[in-house]
């Protein structure tokens, strides 16, 4: 019988490794010679759908269990409709997590444990469901702001009117607000430097509106 075992490297001393999607190594173990085949995941640093990916790969092996940490449903569709079945919670040595399968001790699972992913940094701490496969952008914080006016008139049968106008303007990579503790446990210097760092963000947010306002009118 083959299974396949993630695992951390391509030997049998290995560790199982938890993820199944993007575990770095699949071990296909003939479990009546132990002898073994260390397939390297292709999808590894896949930008999305490894577990599917991996999942066919499996099937391709024509393996009957799979032994692993965790399996998403997507994966776990995949491997079922495959005909194979998957064994999830393992950990330890590879070839000891073998030599449990063979005695029994480690039963199939009816349902994926983990949620559906995306992106690189899944559930099982892998560099990769960030996720899935891209590196990570930088921070992004926004600003908006908006106006508003309006006038009303009452008399004998009472009109009004009203009227209001919003915009809003995001600037990407803009520094994190400027924290603000209490201003009595703060020494004289602490003070005046933290109230020269807000200054400073002031200015630059208010160079921005500035500028947004100079596009506007332009654009008109």
């Amino acid at each position: 019988m083959n299974i396949a075992i993630t695992a951390t490297e391509p030997t049998l001393d290995a560790k199982v490794d938890p993820r199944f999607g993007r575990c770095p190594f699949f071990l296909i173990v003939d479990t009546d010679t132990m002898k073994f085949e260390a397939l390297e995941n292709p999808n590894l640093m896949l930008g999305g759908g490894a577990g599917i990916q991996s999942a066919q790969l499996m099937a391709g092996k024509s393996v009957q269990f799979v032994l692993t940490g965790n399996c998403g449903p997507n994966a776990y569709q995949t491997l079922s409709a495959a005909g194979i079945e998957v064994i999830i919670g393992c950990s330890g040595a590879a070839e000891d997590v073998v030599e449990q399968f063979k005695a029994g001790q480690l039963n199939a699972a009816g349902q994926p444990n983990v949620a559906s992913k995306s992106g690189i940094s899944d559930a099982q701490g892998s560099v990769a469901n960030q996720p899935e496969g891209g590196l990570q952008q930088p921070a992004m914080t926004g600003r908006g702001m908006g106006m508003g006016r309006g006038m009303g008139q009452g008399g004998g049968g009472g009109m009004g009117r009203g009227g209001g106008r919003g915009m809003g303007a995001a600037f990407s990579q803009e520094p994190a607000p400027i924290p603000q503790p209490p201003t009595q446990n703060l020494t004289k210097d602490d003070e005046l430097a933290m109230l020269k760092q807000q200054a400073e963000a002031m200015s630059r947010q208010m160079q921005q509106i500035q500028e947004r306002i100079k596009q506007m009118e332009q654009e008109d």
